[in-house]
């Protein structure tokens, strides 16, 4: 039997930071459609985490997995299943997503909404 081990706090802060890091270049590099990727990769990230810490996880679960799973069946306040939503939305024909929103920026905020709900991280995603 595999015995499942937490991610550390640096280690899922570092892979989170890799995601937004490629995010942000993608986006510098006028490719929209990787940024939003990352992001939506760094978004998964922070849920995995989160549930992690919930003692939920999700083990080999996709990021668009967990988006959905947290989305779907949890207590979370409105604003938050809000953002959550806007990983999900499909782009629409001309690859652009139907929502205003700017998921790289939202990952950020659910990783100090979610993972640093007292201000320990010192506005370190803003």
């Amino acid at each position: 039997m595999i015995k499942y081990r937490p991610m550390s706090m640096q280690s899922w802060s570092i892979k989170f930071d890799d995601e937004i890091t490629q995010a942000e270049a993608a986006r510098a590099a006028g490719n929209e459609g990787k940024a939003r990727v990352c992001a939506r990769r760094a978004a998964g990230i922070v849920i995995g985490e989160y549930l992690e810490r919930s003692g939920n996880p999700l083990l080999n679960a996709s990021a668009y997995d967990r988006l959905r799973y947290l989305q779907n069946g949890s207590n979370l306040p409105e604003p938050v299943r809000d953002i959550i939503s806007h990983f999900l939305v499909r782009i629409d024909t001309d690859h652009n997503l139907p929502v205003d929103a700017d998921l790289i920026t939202e990952a950020k905020w659910l990783a100090e909404t979610l993972l640093h709900p007292n201000g320990e991280s010192h506005g370190r995603y803003e």
